[in-house]
């Protein structure tokens, strides 16, 4: 079966009990892992209990195409149902995992495959979202909105509150690996809840920043600013850090689209009219006093028609990024280095 995105969180929860294989696959690694030790727990307690839960690779399997079918059909010597995890799941394993599904699947133990991003003509992903008795759950690096609600989720559960332009603020940096999302907001609460005058209970977008603007998203601010100045050695080298550091190219870009769409919002406001300091204010989240400068000169550097254009060539390499057998990092280095050098 085939789940659409309003049908993904509760299925997490509540799996549904006709899908004895779940394929949980795409770019957000974090994303996929933390899904699969949701969909995991409502099976057993404990994931790291070596009797009830069977952990294997995609090449084990391929070396011995039976043992996936042995680990699946087995019975707890504990008692209850058994976990059996496949790691690196790959089209390789299609033809395993497909005998497994033709041939009376366990109704009480589960497999899940976790695997990295599968295109559409995939065949390991196309046998799970046809199967009548498998799932296939992608995990895309998911945008503002998606982190909004996981800051605002953790933080109420952390006894916090936030206010909207520091979720605003939070959601628009952090983006990327749902992990390192967990990790920078748990920082966070850690922050308020050592220093209470910061805000008390309520989080506020001056220690939202303090707090996280040191780790990872410093580094995302400079690089989108070194794009837009034509900084290009500087650029390219902060882009190889991001990679490195485990951001995806989708969610750099990103970033990079919203910088050039409030350059270009308030490079119209000011045409329209608008002084520039009053066109600036009117900018949600606000820009981080460290970059007004900054931001300023690229709107007196960009102008509108050029900033149109970048929009455009950032949207579409987008779209080609999703394309199976892309060759995405060369393809953002190429384009960073081709907007840099307009600037």
């Amino acid at each position: 079966m085939k789940l659409t995105w309003k049908q993904i969180d509760p299925f997490v929860k509540s799996p549904d009990p006709k899908a004895r294989v779940v394929l949980i696959y795409g770019p957000d690694d974090g994303l996929m892992r933390e899904r699969a030790q949701l969909i995991g727990k409502t099976i057993v307690d404990d994931l790291s209990d070596p009797f009830n839960v069977a952990v294997l690779s995609a090449d084990q399997l391929n070396e011995d195409p039976a043992r996936l079918s042995d680990e699946a059909s087995a019975m707890s010597m504990m008692g209850g149902a058994r976990l059996i995890r496949v790691e690196n799941a790959a089209d390789k394993i299609t033809p395993i995992v497909k005998d497994y599904l033709d041939n009376d699947p366990s109704a009480e133990n589960l497999v899940i495959l976790e695997a990295g991003e599968l295109g559409p003509r995939s065949s390991l992903r196309q046998l799970c979202e046809k199967s009548k008795n498998a799932a296939a759950l992608p995990c895309y690096v998911e945008d503002e909105r998606g982190i909004s609600n996981l800051i605002r989720d953790m933080v109420r559960e952390g006894g916090f509150a936030i206010n909207g332009d520091a979720s605003a603020w939070l959601a628009q940096n952090i983006a990327g690996d749902r992990m390192r999302a967990r990790s920078e907001i748990d920082k966070l609460m850690l922050y308020m809840g050592g220093d209470k005058e910061t805000g008390g209970g309520t989080i506020t977008l001056e220690a939202a920043q303090n707090a996280c603007g040191a780790a990872g998203v410093a580094t995302l601010d400079d690089f989108i600013y070194a794009v837009g100045a034509g900084q290009s050695a500087k650029a390219l080298s902060l882009f190889d850090k991001l990679i490195a550091d485990g951001m995806a190219e989708v969610a750099i870009l990103r970033s990079l689209q919203n910088h050039f769409r409030r350059l270009h919002y308030t490079k119209v406001q000011v045409q329209g009219g608008t002084p520039v300091d009053a066109a600036l204010k009117s900018l949600q989240p606000p820009i981080f006093f460290k970059y007004e400068q900054a931001f300023k000169g690229q709107m007196s550097r960009w102008g509108e028609g050029k900033l149109r254009s970048t929009l455009q060539r950032l949207a579409d390499l987008e779209a080609q990024t999703k394309q199976t057998g892309t060759p995405v990092q060369t393809l953002c280095s190429q384009a960073i280095l081709a907007i840099s050098a307009a600037a």
